[in-house]
């Protein structure tokens, strides 16, 4: 490799010494990059366009336009708001009603809030429409602004290379056009750590006002984003007492001293630009007043560990940032680090608390097409083995560094999410990949040059001609075709197939009059408007499922797992498929099994309402554990929480005692569950408060 070393020591020198067309390869690059860009939106609108909302969409829409309409930021807190106040602009621009705000008993009485004003208060076709219009337009200006941020550090061709790579990846076609906070994070955060490189080389004001810019912007799209201000910022303290002085000087103690200041700066423009997204105000309401769907309290107080709950109680305290931020963080907290309790399956184990630690280098690995993954390990050798350009090494290393503290920080997580949590570092990855393309480009050895070319050949083949990017796995697991059956994660399924579930519906079904077992997770709002008017049918269920049904039910739901266990059904060929929504007509043995996830979570609607149907949401919880042996702590944990809200101590005991009966391999939740049996047993019953449901999060 002697010889490449030399080619690439031989590289900036070449390019250094060609000036005279300066504003003429400005130019070039510049058109390659909106031409990139502009394949790669196209690409999306293409294959994206049969998918329906993402679970959350709605949810961010009304919430970002309640932001832009009201100046009130009560709705979703769980994400800070970039994301929502640019849609929420767009389409309140454009036309949109939304309701007065009101107060919500909990989480699930938000979600129907912003559901209505979606499905029911406004033509969703057209919100849809209009909404992946903005995000097509965001997410392409940030994947510009990454393509020039690398320019400046790297050079026209890793910048060029590295936009080839997130153009021909899936799961960034998939979530160009949605209404989610991954993608914007991933772009944003790799901005500011690519701009970090050269702000803390040279130390001038406008690579530190970029980086400064890009790291806020990142704080404000989701909560990930605070590692990757840390890596930043421990970088620029670094840098400024371990770089070599540039300039003449007293000293290199006297450089660190004055190079310290511009770390403050970007650190502090950063926070500016936090609290400017939420209108330099603390409290998420105009009058000042709190008004989350749980007080901040109660939801610091739902977390287990000591030391997050103290962490974010001063954060509070001392008004660090706004409160519908550390509300949203302990959410993240909640959600993300100590777990919903939802069952995982991944590479085809199933897994009662969650994945295992390497669960998402796995990933990243089984969802990149195979000649990107490649290209990446090239990249990741040709910087090991010294053969870059020297002057790459220090960005290489941060980017390197920070990718590696984002997955040591993730390993410690849930695996729910998937793919899109991992988003940040797949974009500074595909940075390794351009430089492997960048020196295929300007290598003298012919087989190299040919082995890159095959490369990005075989990954553009693998994966652009896949309709549902979303579900795409690369042929080392089967293809989009057979990852269902490996993973149950958000990277398998979000419930994009519900324009799809619909059309299957109104021609194929409500024409024959059947009415189908629907366990494809659609909200009850989202139903009603797209003309799913059949009954729930509850005590005539089982005699139904006995017979001949049809059952439409999530792909992901069929994998194996150590309850709502549906294997069996994987076993049978569908009679139709829609990407990762499956038709299965025909008896149906055991079937009953598939609606007890569903009446669980209805019965959490229920619940939690506006106006709570108790009577409903106990008979859909008795339904829950009676169809399924397998049922988890949490359903009778919920059932517990009924009781006690109607008074009755006994069946409190009862359902509570069976939650920890169940709860062995959750000791943080059995541990609560038995101190509830203990207030239940000893304080007067209106005293003792619900015990929080972690699958409520």
């Amino acid at each position: 490799m002697t010889g490449f070393q030399a080619e690439a020591e031989a590289a900036p020198r070449k390019q250094s010494e060609n000036h005279q067309s300066r504003l003429g390869q400005l130019g070039f690059f510049t058109l390659c990059v909106v031409m990139l860009v502009g394949a790669a939106v196209l690409r999306s609108a293409i294959t994206t366009r049969l998918d329906g909302f993402t679970m959350d969409e709605a949810y961010h829409i009304a919430a970002g336009v309640s932001y832009v309409q009201d100046g009130d930021f009560r709705i979703n807190p769980e994400h800070p708001p970039l994301v929502k106040l640019w849609v929420g602009s767009f389409i309140s621009a454009t036309g949109f009603h939304l309701s007065p705000i009101r107060k919500f008993t909990d989480k699930p009485d938000e979600r129907d809030f912003t559901e209505e004003a979606v499905f029911v208060n406004n033509d969703f076709e057209s919100v849809q429409r209009r909404a992946r219009m903005a995000m097509f337009a965001l997410n392409g200006l940030l994947l510009i602004a990454l393509g020039f941020a690398l320019r400046r550090a790297f050079g026209s061709s890793v910048a060029l290379g590295t936009l080839v790579f997130l153009a021909i990846d899936p799961t960034v076609a998939a979530h160009l056009p949605v209404v989610m906070t991954d993608l914007p994070v991933s772009l944003l955060s790799a901005t500011a750590v690519v701009l970090a490189i050269r702000a803390f080389q040279d130390w001038k004001w406008g690579d530190l006002v970029g980086c400064s810019a890009a790291l806020g912007l990142a704080l404000g799209s989701k909560h990930s984003a605070p590692i990757f201000f840390i890596v930043v910022i421990l970088a620029g303290i670094v840098c400024a007492f371990a770089l070599p002085v540039s300039r003449p000087l007293t000293g290199r103690g006297e450089a660190g001293y004055m190079r310290f200041p511009k770390v403050f700066v970007v650190a502090l423009g950063a926070m500016v630009i936090l609290w400017g997204l939420y209108g330099f105000r603390y409290s998420e309401t105009p009058s000042g007043q709190e008004a989350f769907n749980r007080p901040l309290v109660d939801k610091i107080a739902d977390l287990h560990s000591p030391y997050h709950r103290a962490i974010l109680t001063e954060m509070a305290a001392a008004h660090v940032v706004p409160r519908a931020y550390i509300w949203g963080f302990a959410d993240t907290l909640r959600a993300g680090f100590e777990q919903r309790g939802s069952p995982v399956t991944a590479f085809g184990h199933a897994y009662t608390r969650n994945g295992p630690r390497y669960f998402f280098p796995g990933v990243i690995a089984l969802k990149l097409p195979i000649g990107l993954g490649v290209l990446v390990l090239l990249g990741l050798y040709l910087y090991c083995a010294r053969q870059l350009p020297q002057e790459w090494n220090l960005g290489l290393g941060v980017g390197l560094a920070a990718m590696l503290a984002f997955m040591l920080v993730l390993s410690e997580g849930s695996t729910y999410g998937g793919i899109r949590h991992a988003l940040p570092a797949v974009v500074l990855l595909a940075i390794f990949a351009g430089c492997a393309i960048s020196f295929g480009l300007g290598s003298k050895s012919r087989p190299f040059q040919v082995t890159v070319a095959l490369l990005v050949v075989a990954a553009a083949a693998s994966a652009l001609p896949v309709m549902r990017p979303w579900e795409y796995f690369n042929e080392l697991i089967g293809g989009a075709k057979n990852g269902y059956l490996y993973f149950n994660d958000e990277g398998v399924d979000l419930w994009q197939r519900s324009n799809e579930l619909a059309g299957y519906y109104h021609r194929v079904l409500q024409p024959a009059g059947e009415i189908p077992v629907a366990e494809y997770p659609i909200f009850p709002i989202e139903m009603k408007a797209r003309g799913l008017n059949w009954p729930e049918r509850k005590d005539d269920l089982l005699q139904y499922l006995k017979g001949s049904p049809t059952v439409l039910v999530d792909a992901k739901g069929l994998s194996r797992t150590p309850y709502w266990d549906h294997e069996f059904l994987a076993r049978r060929t569908p009679t139709a498929r829609f990407g990762n929504l499956l038709v299965f007509r025909g008896p149906c043995e055991g079937c009953e099994a598939l609606t007890s996830q569903g009446l669980f979570y209805g019965s959490i609607g229920k619940m939690y309402a506006q106006k709570p149907d108790l009577v409903a949401a106990e008979q859909m919880l008795k339904m829950s554990i009676a169809f399924d042996p397998t049922t988890p702590y949490f359903v009778y944990l919920q059932l517990g929480n009924l009781y006690l809200r109607q008074g009755s101590r006994e069946k409190a005991l009862q359902a509570y005692s069976e939650a920890s009966g169940c709860a062995s391999a959750y000791p943080e939740q059995k541990q609560l569950i038995d101190a509830q049996i203990k207030r239940v047993s000893s304080d007067p019953i209106d005293k003792v408060p619900e015990l929080r449901n972690p699958a409520m999060e």
